[in-house]
């Protein structure tokens, strides 16, 4: 069941592995279905030994009703992001390292390049460290989120979050490209802040990218 949705799940998670902002089985993969049920990657499995089967779909409530494995440890604060955001559609949490960085020395990563801007909306804010597996991941997630389409979690990584699982994708992987360059440039010196406006202004570029 949902055969489609769960190949594509294993994919995302393959491509996050696939740019560096995970090792081994770190991070997990959700997505929201039609039926208000939800996909989670297992617990503690090796992207690389899955297959889609291994690929868990559970209730609101976290119950597993299709598959045979244990879903991520963070499924609580997964579902609760799915609820309190009901435009969400899929998360990835990863542990991406340079990101992971920006969020140890400042509260907040500035919208500074145009992919961020595209990805991730606006400035990505730094929520407190809560310890894995919490319900308070999701709480905190919800929190800080703001207008930006990710959260960095202190201490540990990133909710990457968007209405699909390609946004959430891009959200990921445009939050670290930025997340490097931006602290290479901190460490030359100031950088430079844009104009609101102007982040506006590409950020609804964002909605007439690509093919529709």
């Amino acid at each position: 069941m949902y055969a489609k949705e769960k190949n594509e799940v294993l994919q995302a998670a393959l491509e996050i592995k696939h740019n560096h902002l995970v090792a081994l089985c770190g991070g997990n993969i959700s997505v929201r279905l039609p039926d208000g049920s939800f996909l989670v990657t297992p617990s503690g499995m090796i992207y690389e030994d899955m297959t889609w089967e291994d690929v868990v779909r559970v209730d609101k409530h976290g119950n597993v009703l299709d598959g045979s494995r244990k879903p991520s440890s963070d499924t609580p604060a997964l579902l609760y992001i799915f609820e309190k955001m009901p435009w969400v559609n899929a998360v990835i949490h990863t542990h991406q390292p340079w990101a992971t960085a920006a969020g140890l020395v400042c509260d907040v990563l500035p919208a500074c390049l145009v992919t961020q801007i595209d990805a991730n909306r606006s400035d990505v804010y730094v929520a407190p460290f809560t310890p894995s597996g919490e319900k308070q991941m999701g709480v905190l997630t919800v929190d800080y989120a703001h207008d930006a389409w990710a959260v960095i979690l202190k201490h540990h990584g990133v909710m990457a979050y968007g209405p699909t699982l390609k946004d959430a994708l891009f959200s990921a992987v445009y939050l670290e490209e930025a997340a490097q360059t931006y602290m290479i440039a901190r460490s030359v010196g100031p950088v430079p802040k844009l104009d609101p406006a102007l982040v506006a202004v590409e950020a609804d570029s964002w909605n007439h990218y690509g093919q529709k």
